[in-house]
């Protein structure tokens, strides 16, 4: 099981070893691929990229548009810290060109995987490794670990951008015009996006400036754009929240009268749920302020279906429920 960063398999698991085993045959079976093969890439023979995320997912498919081929492993709602990678999943990055994954041990139970892959000459990133030291948020609980949902910095999200940009440009050098020319556009709109946040998170009082969700995402939305955050669960939704831990956040939401607690897309309820009931058993009423989007995007056709968009509607949310009331 993985908790907050620490990696440890489970070897009764059939889904991961079945598709480990799969990848080891795959790897004596076939040649590791060469970087020095050239690939003729045109809108008819996109680059093949396979992701683990909905987030980079989107951004390679705004950035590498219209000579890359996305596909996502994980799709709306999907909590990628509980995610196994299936045969299939194993089965198609092993035939792509490029397999980008966020790091951080977010996608804590394929970690082995993307190290054999790697160990093969495959070409797999992970994008987290662009970003420097201080930019990172050490996890509380979890010490020389890293929060790994670097997203909701804006500004973090731009580096990770940029990181795409720059390993679509090596593999495929004769589009490269096209990458940055997309790059740049995209940290246009991204530059916008930052700058609405901060407007918008000082409409809400200062007194109810606090965020409080059903797990330990929001950390770095927190640090950036100067809202207090508490996660009823940690960093790693594998690290389960006890009695002691609903009590002790009833009591915080109680003491500072918040008027609303937020759930995640991708994450059961019933965890803020006891909170809320907790804080009514001390004379307090608090109420569910919205569904945010955590570890994935939304469902296609939603406002939250691309990264611009899941970002806005989490901030409309947010400042709805708090200011609301």
């Amino acid at each position: 099981m993985y908790i907050g960063g620490s990696v440890k398999l489970n070897p009764q698991s059939f889904m991961y070893r079945s598709a480990f085993a799969f990848l080891l045959v795959l790897s004596a079976c076939q040649p590791s691929p060469s970087s020095d093969v050239a690939k003729d890439v045109d809108a008819n023979n996109p680059i093949k990229v396979v992701v683990t995320t909905s987030m980079i997912a989107d951004l390679v498919s705004v950035i590498g548009q219209p000579f890359v081929s996305v596909d996502g492993l994980m799709g709306p709602n999907v909590d990628p810290h509980l995610y196994k990678a299936s045969e299939g999943d194993v089965s198609l990055m092993t035939g792509a060109d490029l397999v980008l994954y966020s790091g951080l041990h977010l996608e804590g139970k394929m970690v082995d995987i993307f190290e054999q892959m790697e160990r093969r000459g495959m070409d797999v990133h992970a994008l987290s490794d662009v970003l420097d030291a201080e930019d990172l948020r050490e996890s509380a609980l979890f010490v020389g670990n890293h929060d790994p949902h670097i997203w909701f910095d804006v500004r973090l999200w731009e580096k990770v951008a940029g990181r795409v940009g720059e390993i679509l440009v090596s593999y495929d050098p004769g589009h490269a015009e096209t990458y940055r020319a997309n790059l740049e556009a995209y940290l246009g709109k991204m530059e916008e996006l930052n700058a609405w946040i901060h407007t918008e998170m000082q409409r809400i009082p200062e007194k109810f400036r606090v965020l409080v969700t059903s797990h330990d995402a929001f950390g770095y939305f927190g640090r950036a754009y100067g809202i207090e955050v508490r996660g009823l669960q940690g960093i790693s939704t594998a690290s389960e929240a006890g009695t002691a831990d609903v009590q002790e956040l009833a009591a915080f939401v109680a003491d500072r009268k918040i008027p609303a607690l937020f759930v995640e897309a991708s994450i059961s309820p019933r965890g803020i749920e006891a909170v809320i009931a907790a804080v009514r058993n001390r004379g307090f009423e608090v109420q569910i302020g919205g569904t945010l989007y955590g570890d994935a995007l939304g469902s296609p056709g939603t406002d939250a279906e691309n990264y611009l968009g899941m970002v806005r509607e989490n901030v409309r949310l947010i400042v709805t429920g708090l200011v609301g009331n």
